[in-house]
Parts: C-alpha cells; structure tokens; sequence
C-alpha cells in the first residue's frame, strides 16, 4: 500500500486524493470494527499523545478537581495529566511496585473530586494487563470517566468498548498494529463529545470540511471534530492493510486468534528462558498476561545482555531495569531458540 501511494504520488500528485481520502475512511471503519465501536467516535490523530492530550486539555477542569494515575506508565499517559498541576488539578499516582496495580489499590485513590482515571491497558515495560471491564465499573461507580492507552495491546487482544464501557481511548500505529509511525487514533463515546473542547481546530473539525469558501464555525457530529487538519494519509492507507490482515487472520472485538498465538509463543519464550536461569518479573497468570515479557539474569547487566542479542540480531528491550521482549503472532519457536543462544 505504502509503494501504491508514493508511485501514485510520483505519477499524478494530488489527483489521487479523493481515491486515497476514501481508503483512509475504510481504515477509520476497520478500527470501528476492530473495537466495537461506532465509525462516528473514532478521530484520527498522529499519535496517543494527541489523544491524551485532547481529554487532558479538552476536558472542563476546575482548581480542586483530581486525576488518578498509575506510577509506573509510559510517559505519554502522564505528562499531560501532569501539566495540569499548574490549573490547579491535583495528579494523584497510585504506586506500582509489582509487575501490575491491583483494583483495589486504583478505586482508594478516587474520591468525589476525581473526574478521571487514565491507565494504560497494557504495561508497557512489565506486560501487566488489566481487566479494563471491572475497573470502568468502579470508575463509573464513583462518578469518574475512564481513559485508556491501548497502544501495547490493540491489534492482538480482544477489546470491546460497548462490553469494557471504556470512556475515552488513544493509540498510535507503530508496535502491535505493525504500521509506520504518525498515524494514531482516538475513541471518545458519542455521549461524551460535547465534555470535550476541540483543541485542534480545522477544516476536517467542521460540518463541511471541503467547503473552503464558506466559513462557519460548525463542527462535526462525530469524533471528526477533533481531528483539524490534514492527515498522515499514506500511514493511514498503510494502517488499514494491517488491519485487514490482522483481522484476517482472527483478531476482533470479543476473541483473537492473533492473541492466543502470542500467548502460547509467549509462554514457550518464558519456559525456556526459566530453563537458562532467568526470572520472569511479569505475570504470567490467566488474562493479566500480554504479549510483553519483563525477565532478568540475577547479577547481570541487563544492557550487556540486550548488546549481546543486537549483535546476533536478535531484537529486546531494556525497561525499568530489566529485559524485554515483545513476541508478536508471526514470532516462531526458532526465533525463541535464536534468543536463547544469544543469552547463553
């Protein structure tokens, strides 16, 4: 898709743009699929940190007012809630000392002055995944909105909007979903999009985005409204061949092949990493389990290791001081034995 655009581009310019234009509406509606929600709450934005963005500084705060955080986030789900100390909102962190918060742990850091809670659905350096359903009920049961970062599970696990009762969600386009960089999304349930003020205001923001002669400040009745100007259009295009083979190939709103294969590759991964002496820090117990793997070599350097297994092209990550790999449904047994003779 992506040499369809520049060999079009090359050839014709803009002349293909209403075709191109189209083929990024078929992607909005292949993550309306994806997720279970309507095409008409779907936004595409650059990247997550646009989305955060958008509930953090769209939403009606009030001096007093509180956010629940998780201490142990990317940082894209916490500097924008963060800047909003200097408003008067105070960032409540709940401390994560494990692989994952518990619940219980989140709902006694809500009062009546918290108005939202944002936390990532999948930890992106231990792999914790949350139970994003149980959570919103407490959430919505003390009166608050729920924000979630889907970025390091969306495209392998299931995630149903309408079934989680999810507020507000953000992701970009790179990691599981298996597209280039610049091309996010965002989620915002129809009854909630008038809570937010749009930030980035445009053409593509109103009623009539083509109609550049007439200027009417009247925004669109969808999630639209929140996108502004011109769109990654090739990341786009891209984004929706993804989706198209992903969901090929069983990844939907309820159930996912893609994410039981990542699982059981997943746990072969952990079996012979244990068998090498290595101790696995994620959970890796029933649906708290992702397909991302936090482990260490007790007393070794863990950039040494990650040095080791680049030079053997073998591809991890060092987060928070330890090990990470992220096997997605294409990764074979193979490639595990290739990560383990570069550890041993």
């Amino acid at each position: 898709m992506i040499k369809q655009f520049v060999d079009q581009a090359a050839a014709g310019g803009n002349l293909h743009w209403p075709e191109w234009a189209a083929t990024v509406e078929k992607t909005r509606g292949k993550i309306a699929s994806l997720v279970n929600a309507d095409v008409e709450e779907i936004a595409l934005l650059p990247n997550t940190t646009h989305g955060v963005s958008l509930v953090a500084g769209g939403y009606a705060w009030k001096p007093g007012d509180s956010i629940v955080v998780l201490s142990n986030e990317f940082p894209a789900n916490l500097y924008a809630w963060m800047h909003l100390e200097s408003i008067g909102v105070e960032v409540r962190q709940v401390d994560v000392n494990g692989p994952g918060p518990t619940l219980d742990n989140i709902a006694a850091k809500i009062d009546a002055t918290t108005k939202i809670v944002a936390v990532s659905w999948v930890s992106y350096s231990t792999g914790f995944r949350l139970d994003i359903a149980k959570l919103a009920e407490i959430v919505h049961s003390k009166g608050a909105l729920l924000f979630v970062d889907v970025i390091q599970g969306l495209g392998v696990f299931p995630f149903d909007v309408k079934a989680t009762g999810v507020d507000f969600f953000a992701s970009t386009s790179q990691k599981w979903l298996l597209t280039p960089e610049g091309a996010g999304m965002f989620y915002i349930r129809r009854e909630h999009f008038d809570k937010l003020r749009p930030l980035f205001v445009g053409p593509t923001s109103m009623a009539k985005p083509y109609e550049y002669d007439r200027i009417d400040l009247n925004f669109s009745d969808t999630a639209r409204r929140f996108e502004g100007g011109s769109k990654n259009m090739v990341g786009y295009m891209a984004m929706g061949s993804s989706l198209g083979l992903l969901m090929e190939l069983g990844a939907g709103p309820q159930q996912s092949a893609v994410g039981d294969r990542v699982l059981e590759i997943g746990d072969l991964a952990c079996e012979r990493l244990q068998s090498i002496g290595a101790s696995i820090y994620s959970n890796r117990v029933g649906d708290n389990r992702s397909g991302i793997i936090s482990f260490e070599f007790p007393g070794q350097d863990p950039h040494q290791l990650r040095k080791r297994c680049v030079e053997a092209q073998v591809a991890l990550s060092v987060r928070s001081g330890r090990l990470r790999i992220s096997p997605h449904g294409y990764t074979n047994a193979e490639d595990v034995d290739r990560l383990i003779a570069a550890l041993s």
